[in-house]
């Protein structure tokens, strides 16, 4: 009898012991890495990027996560640094074993640094990075699939927007360019050079600074005397704070229209009143006029705690937490966290996504890995301390789908 009971109990205690290592492998979770300034100048936009990402994993956590596994992500601080960026990017892949990225502010860390994932077919999505060329390293035929991706407006998209409020609706003619001396500075006074070409005009003055200059005053007093009217900028915030500053040192006050960086809270900050009016694309603006938007925005305050009820910069946040999204329905629909078959779902993505800044319908295809669209890109500036909508038309008609 005894006999009987064991030669039972002990196959059956087996096949239990076989379901729970299938039942702990099934649950084991999908690392996905999340890589961005932390500190330093850049860190209001990676830290907003990195909250944002937290928030939507959370929620998926709780709503039983992707494939039956809770997500896990792997954080590190590329300091804004192409040369940290490039080993973060490395330990990612080959030591924490990353099914994807999140993330990337940089334009120059990300063009460092994305090549390993290339390399390692691992899908990244750039939820801030803006700089053109990003998610255009890696096309064919020199490479027949591109795991680069992008969920932000791209500098393309900015610098038309830019020009277009400068010479289009507020009729300038002489325009100057400050830019700062990193590749995200450089690429895009290249591409505001390329858009004012199309309007036939040329920059009166063009002038370079490096992160972390306090003092302006030369750029300045050539711009002065060059008899521009208005300054274009690339530059993140604290830098661009100084220009706002170094004007009103002079005494000359001329409009700000710049890349969306000009919506930092450095910059807001920093620059105070004499920051007051300064326009910029952005792609979300922490105002409630959805319901989606509300809730995100209220799930962030109380999560975070801001100063000033301000997200640092809202619109990393945004971009942060609707890439999450697009990630995990890619994940979903592949039904495998294999990178060439998550890649191959993002660029065919069969459900549409709610996001924060819109509704995703397949927002990427093979040869597009851009998933916003000029028209998801609005004009915002700089008021009271906050980032409102430049245009009231664009805040009565927030969700614009590709």
């Amino acid at each position: 009898m005894q006999f009987t009971l064991l030669k039972w109990v002990v196959p059956a205690l087996g096949i239990s012991l076989i379901a729970f290592s299938f039942g702990a492998m099934a649950a084991d979770p999908i690392k996905i890495g999340v890589s961005g300034p932390f500190t330093g100048g850049s860190s209001p936009m990676g830290l907003s990027m990195r909250d944002g990402v937290r928030l939507a994993v959370d929620e998926i956590n709780k709503a039983g996560g992707i494939l039956g596994r809770p997500i896990q992500l792997v954080e590190r601080d590329d300091e804004a640094k192409n040369e940290r960026g490039v080993q973060v990017a490395q330990e990612l892949i080959d030591r924490e074993k990353v099914v994807a990225d999140l993330g990337f502010i940089n334009t120059g860390v990300s063009l460092a640094s994305e090549r390993f994932y290339e390399n390692a077919k691992i899908p990244v999505i750039n939820n801030v990075s803006t700089g053109s060329i990003v998610t255009r390293q890696f096309l064919p035929p020199r490479y027949p699939d591109n795991y680069i991706f992008r969920n932000s407006a791209n500098d393309t998209i900015q610098s038309h927007m830019i020009v277009e409020e400068a010479v289009d609706k507020r009729k300038f003619t002489r325009v100057a360019i400050l830019a700062d001396s990193t590749n995200y500075g450089q690429l895009g006074r290249e591409d505001l050079e390329k858009a004012l070409a199309a309007k036939g005009l040329k920059p009166v003055a063009e002038e370079k600074f490096n992160i972390k200059d306090t003092d302006m005053t030369a750029q300045l007093l050539r711009a002065k005397q060059a008899g521009a009217q208005v300054i274009l900028t690339y530059g993140i915030g604290p830098e661009l704070a100084q220009i706002a500053n170094g004007m009103a040192k002079l005494g000359w006050k001329v409009p700000m229209i710049g890349s969306w960086t000009l919506s930092m809270a450095n910059f807001i900050d920093n620059a105070g009143p004499n920051g007051e009016g300064a326009r910029m694309p952005q792609t979300f603006i922490q105002e409630p006029n959805t319901p989606k938007r509300k809730a995100f925005i209220d799930t962030y305050l109380k999560a975070y705690h801001p100063a000033n009820g301000r997200i640092p910069s809202p619109v990393s946040a945004a971009q942060g937490y609707d890439s999450v999204y697009l990630l995990a329905a890619a994940i979903d629909q592949a039904g495998t966290t294999e990178g060439p078959k998550v890649r191959a779902a993002l660029e065919n993505l069969h459900k549409r996504v709610e996001g924060v800044i819109t509704n995703y319908d397949k927002p990427y295809t093979h040869d597009n890995h851009e998933a916003i669209s000029a028209n998801m890109t609005v004009m915002g500036e700089v008021h009271d301390g906050h980032v409102i909508y430049a245009y009231e038309e664009d805040r009565k008609n927030p969700f614009r789908m590709r």
